[in-house]
């Protein structure tokens, strides 16, 4: 799967009457600098398996695989249950055609003729979702690498004596012990991940999700560890 630029947020439309996708393409171009079309279920699913989206609308009323199917194929896929799928259909369905949507995964479910702007408000939630998680793994990313620190712990090579020079040590005497890293350095990196954390739970609290929440309780405790210990070392 190919994975986005993270401020590109991919839309997938997905119908099989092309005045369809054309409509909905115009409404949803404004929010988003990629709209990729689907004409069928089996389709979609190729599409999904080869990049990464940030929403994927589908019509219900499709030949062959139909939108429920489609959606049902979507949620039952590792690589794309997570994706939010809105459902579309036109006025004269089915009452328990949103229920049905609900029932195998889909995040939301509208009736055309639909209003231009519910929908793009709509969409761009999720696509607002889809930009904060992306700037939230590439944060904790980032801290991982700040906490763990470069991979090579090999000492310089020391440069070659001189040909019939004195040697400066016994060759019997032990390896030099590596410098500790100094009390300056160590608070700057402190401080530095105190100011990650801090970024990270500022993102969390502005997602939506109890899940998002109790995570960002679990950041800000930690963060709150890391000021006691900077404040211990100033002690």
């Amino acid at each position: 799967m190919t994975l986005p630029a993270p401020d590109t947020a991919p839309i997938l439309i997905v119908d099989d009457m092309e005045e369809n996708l054309v409509a909905l393409e115009a409404v949803l171009s404004s929010l988003t600098s990629k709209v990729v079309r689907a004409r069928s279920g089996e389709e979609a699913l190729k599409a999904m398996l080869r990049e990464e989206f940030a929403v994927v609308l589908i019509d219900v009323l499709m030949p062959g695989m139909n939108g429920f199917e489609t959606a049902a194929n979507i949620k039952g896929l590792d690589q794309t249950k997570d994706v939010p799928i809105i459902l579309l259909t036109g006025a004269s369905v089915d009452p328990n055609y949103a229920y049905r949507g609900y029932t195998v995964g889909a995040a939301d479910f509208l009736i055309k003729p639909f209003d231009p702007w519910l929908l793009r408000t709509k969409v761009n939630v999720f696509l607002d979702l889809y930009r904060k998680n992306h700037q939230l793994a590439s944060q904790a990313d980032q801290l991982k690498r700040l906490l763990t620190g470069p991979s090579s712990t090999e000492a310089p090579t020391a440069p070659a004596e001189p040909r019939g020079s004195a040697p400066h040590a016994s060759e019997d005497a032990p390896p030099s012990a590596p410098q500790p890293s100094s009390p300056t350095d160590d608070d700057a990196t402190l401080s530095d991940v105190a100011s990650r954390l801090a970024q990270i739970e500022l993102l969390l609290r502005d997602a939506r999700g109890l899940e998002s929440a109790g995570l960002a309780d679990r950041i800000a405790a930690l963060e709150q560890s890391v000021e006691r210990l900077m404040a211990g070392r100033e002690a």
